[in-house]
């Protein structure tokens, strides 16, 4: 068994020195392979996210608003809080009676 702190190793080994050095460097090349690997795949993912969610043109004229409705009237409009409250209440964890309706408009 040799001592890995003697200077006088046979000739058929390498220094340990070199070994370790060497080791080092292939995991640090290594890891830097693989920050290589990511970022190219980042790059071909932001690329085709890009041209898949380019949005549609929008109509050139605005879709006529029905006059039978005054704008900002939604209809069903407990229907509509009830099942917003019910799908805020299964994402958050929580019974649905912890949850409290301040505000609810229609967005144009």
């Amino acid at each position: 068994m040799y001592n890995l702190f003697l200077t006088s190793n046979p000739p058929t080994d390498p220094p340990v020195w070199l070994v370790c050095l060497l080791g080092i460097a292939v995991v640090f090349v290594g890891l830097l392979c693989i920050i290589g690997l990511v970022e190219l795949m980042t790059l071909v993912c932001n690329k085709l996210a890009e041209k898949s969610a380019r949005p549609q043109q929008a109509p050139a004229t605005p879709a006529p608003v029905s006059s039978s409705q005054p704008s900002g009237v939604i209809e069903n409009r407990g229907e509509l809080i009830a099942a917003v409250c019910a799908a805020v209440a299964e994402e958050n964890g929580t019974d649905i009676s912890a949850i409290r309706v301040i505000s609810f408009k229609k967005v144009n």
